[in-house]
């Protein structure tokens, strides 16, 4: 249905890396074509009839545990393992609560300078609070509340008890399937 020549995202990042967000939510047709691109390292314009080669490094992320979808046939095995060339797990927020004051502090001065406005400060005794926390949404979850604490709470020091119940009770337990962030790069393929 295409009616004129659009450049597609693997077109643009030819000699140079495309990155697949949350791979793990494409469709097996997409999947399919995906897979089909990086193997055959070419690919057509949607509308178009000529093929065009392509040399690009795939880096490709996913929150799911790729080989759980697998298993339940969400997600393609081949593509897996073609894009499974360098592993990275990179860590949940509530394994690493050593960070989070590194981040409220960077998420503090990010609003300040959105909202041109005087950045606020965080008590030692929330960061605290935010430390015991388990982190479901990870550090976007972080990111939002502070954005969130930034706009409502009228006074210039953040304090524990400005924190929202949810934050101030016992820490949610771990799921059964958490949530990792998997980071995978394969290798660059050249057109031949």
């Amino acid at each position: 249905g295409a009616t004129s020549k659009k450049r597609g995202k693997f077109e643009l990042a030819s000699d140079g890396t495309i990155f697949l967000d949350e791979i793990g939510d494409m469709s097996l047709k997409t999947q399919a074509k995906i897979l089909r691109a990086l193997q055959e390292q070419q690919f057509q314009r949607v509308g178009g009839s000529r093929t065009l080669k392509v040399n690009v490094r795939v880096i490709a992320a996913s929150n799911k545990q790729l080989d759980k979808e697998i298993a339940r046939g969400n997600f393609r095995e081949d593509l897996y393992y073609r894009l499974n060339v360098v592993p990275l797990e990179v860590p949940r927020l509530r394994d690493r609560a050593e960070d989070i004051p590194s981040l409220v502090e960077t998420f503090l001065e990010e609003s300040a300078r959105q909202n041109r406005s005087p950045r606020k400060q965080i008590s030692p005794a929330a960061v605290a609070v935010l430390q015991a926390y388990g982190w479901p949404g990870n550090v976007r979850e972080l990111k939002n509340l502070i954005e969130r604490l930034v706009i409502l709470v009228p006074h210039a020091t953040i304090e524990d008890t400005d924190l929202p119940p949810t934050y101030r009770a016992q820490p949610p337990s771990p799921s059964a399937d958490p949530s990792v962030e998997d980071l995978w790069q394969i290798d660059d393929f050249k057109a031949a």
